[in-house]
């Protein structure tokens, strides 16, 4: 499959690298697709237990391409500009969808749907140099764009998220750790060894519960406390019976660290 940003998986971990450094890696109609695709195609890609999202050059992704987006949408009809926001929210439905980690390893500037990729993602790691712009009302538009008043909320909370949306202001990769909007920063240089590492202990860990924890993460948003505890429970009484369990129990026998085989 040819794709308009790089690609790289190796020892169960996909690397997605967007790779348009002159303009800040902004994103293209092709390039929606192709990271939707994708998105969906890992889902049957035994090989990858996880994904790294990152940038080339000093972006993240600085969101859709001005000239190549949003100057042809301005010539299309209702269709066509519901074609395209639909498209954009299949693409954050794919990476929520994904039961692997999606690690974003966040290099430069991070805005527009380039920041809700990030949000999209279940672990985030930002270099220092890294920030952060919901700049949709700055440019006319919703804040509430590609389910950002969805996730962002859930992150960073609601009053939190409304200040973020409204105002559309940029948050230092220091501001974004102290909300909660990333999990860490790093030194610029040891931002991929860092993603690295987390998706090394990922990939190497029991890989089917860690998709169950990210599906009943995922469902257990919109449930009641007791819809949730059922759940769970079903869940748990899976796991239980599972390879893993019995592997970390055998290697707890005899004092060894367990090698999981994702069953």
């Amino acid at each position: 499959m040819e794709h308009d940003f790089l690609y790289d998986a190796a020892e169960g971990v996909a690397t997605i690298t967007f790779n348009r450094p002159d303009v800040l890696n902004a994103l293209t109609f092709e390039i929606y697709a192709q990271f939707r695709d994708l998105m969906e195609a890992l889902r049957y890609d035994d090989q990858v237990k996880v994904v790294i999202l990152t940038g080339a050059g000093r972006a993240f992704c600085s969101g859709g391409d001005v000239y190549d987006i949003i100057g042809e949408l301005l010539e299309q009809d209702v269709k066509g500009h519901l074609d395209f926001t639909r498209m954009t929210g299949a693409t954050v439905f794919n990476m929520r969808n994904l039961d692997k980690p999606i690690i974003a390893a966040l290099n430069g500037t991070t805005a527009g749907a380039g920041a809700v990729i990030a949000l999209a993602s279940d672990l985030r790691i930002a270099s220092e140099q890294a920030s952060f712009r919901f700049l949709f009302t700055n440019v006319g538009l919703t804040g509430a764009d590609m389910g950002a008043a969805y996730l962002l909320p859930r992150i960073v909370g609601m009053g939190r998220a409304t200040e973020i949306l409204l105002f559309g202001d940029k948050i230092t990769a220091a501001e974004a750790e102290r909300i909660g909007l990333v999990n860490k920063v790093v030194p610029h240089d040891q931002l991929l060894p860092a993603a690295q590492e987390w998706a090394a202990r990922l990939a190497g860990g029991p890989t089917t519960a860690i998709s169950m924890t990210k599906r009943l993460l995922n469902n257990e948003w919109n449930m009641d406390l007791v819809s949730a505890l059922e759940s769970e429970a079903q869940a748990q009484a899976l796991m239980l019976m599972g390879e893993d369990h019995r592997i970390f129990f055998e290697a707890f026998k005899e004092k060894q660290r367990p090698k999981f085989t994702g069953r």
